[in-house]
């Protein structure tokens, strides 16, 4: 359950910050390339924030 929602939100701001790109400031591709950053960091050390803060909040796998 949890990766699904990481997966989702993280899905979520890439597809919002492309068309933020598009439409507002081609600055929030700055956006894009941190959340990207993010997943290939936490695909390496298998360590994700996001999963801390969704812990916190009681959802559990």
């Amino acid at each position: 359950m949890k990766n699904r929602i990481v997966r989702a939100i993280a899905g979520s701001f890439i597809l919002i910050s492309l068309l933020l790109a598009l439409y507002v400031n081609i600055n929030w591709l700055w956006f894009t390339a941190f959340v990207g950053a993010n997943l290939l960091q936490s695909s390496m050390t298998k360590w994700c924030l996001l999963e801390d803060i969704l812990k916190k909040f009681g959802v559990t796998d």
